[in-house]
C-alpha cells in the first residue's frame, strides 16, 4: 500500500466520522444556543442548567439515530472489505 491509498483511507475514515458525529454535534451546539439564550434572558448563571439538558438530548440523538448510525457504519465496512484487495498490492 503506496502513501497516495493510505491518505485515501484516512480521508474516507475521517469524512466517515464526521458524518457520523454530525446529529449530535448539531443537537448539542442547538440547545447550548437555546439554553444560553434562555439564561442570559432570565439572568440566571446555573452551570448545570445547561450541561444536564444538553446530555440528555445528546443521549436521546444517539437512540433515535442509532439504526442510521449502524446503516452507514456496516456500509462504510462492507465497502472497505470489498475493496481490500486493492490495497493489499
Amino acid at each position: 500500500m503506496g502513501p497516495d491509498q493510505a491518505a485515501e483511507l484516512a480521508r474516507r475514515l475521517l469524512i466517515e466520522a464526521l458524518v457520523l458525529s454530525a446529529p449530535m454535534l448539531i443537537a448539542g451546539c442547538v440547545v447550548s444556543v437555546g439554553l444560553s439564550l434562555l439564561q442570559t434572558l432570565t439572568g440566571v448563571q446555573e452551570q448545570t442548567l445547561t450541561a444536564v439538558p444538553r446530555l440528555f438530548v445528546v443521549f436521546g440523538a444517539g437512540v433515535v439515530m442509532m439504526p442510521w448510525f449502524l446503516h452507514r457504519a456496516i456500509h462504510y465496512t462492507m465497502s472497505l472489505w470489498s475493496d481490500f484487495h486493492r490495497f493489499l498490492g
